[in-house]
């Protein structure tokens, strides 16, 4: 007769590491305080591409000749939120401007690209 075989024990689990999750983009839109205008930071992309718009058109709403948008802590814009940015440029009309402060590097050189010559954006550098 055979004898039963032992049982052998099971291998002990390997722990899987975790794979984060990434965080869904973020745009938080503040008012300025001093001067008329917003504070963005974050990423402007699809997801958050209404937050970007509606701050967009606030600022051609509010109908100040001089409207900024400090931007030094955007970390992404996308081309659609460049163009967002273009429409609400050809939106002011007349002599008013929307100014640009500190935006992205990749910003100026997409609006350059795809916009020159657009009139109503000033950028400011530093």
């Amino acid at each position: 007769m055979n004898a039963a075989e032992p049982a052998r024990p099971l291998p002990a689990a390997v722990p899987t590491p975790a794979v984060p999750t990434p965080a869904a983009p973020r745009l938080d839109v503040s008012p300025l305080t001093g001067r008329t205008g917003i504070r963005a930071a974050g990423e402007v992309s699809l997801p958050t591409r209404g937050i970007w718009e509606r701050a967009l058109e606030r600022a051609v709403r509010e109908g100040e000749d001089v409207y900024y948008l400090e931007l030094s802590a955007l970390t992404f814009v996308d081309v659609a939120g460049a163009g967002a940015l273009a429409d609400a440029a050809r939106n002011l009309g007349g002599r008013r401007r929307l100014v640009l402060d500190r935006p992205p590097d990749a910003m100026p050189r997409i609006l350059d690209l795809l916009w020159p010559g657009l009139p109503g954006i000033e950028v400011w550098t530093s």
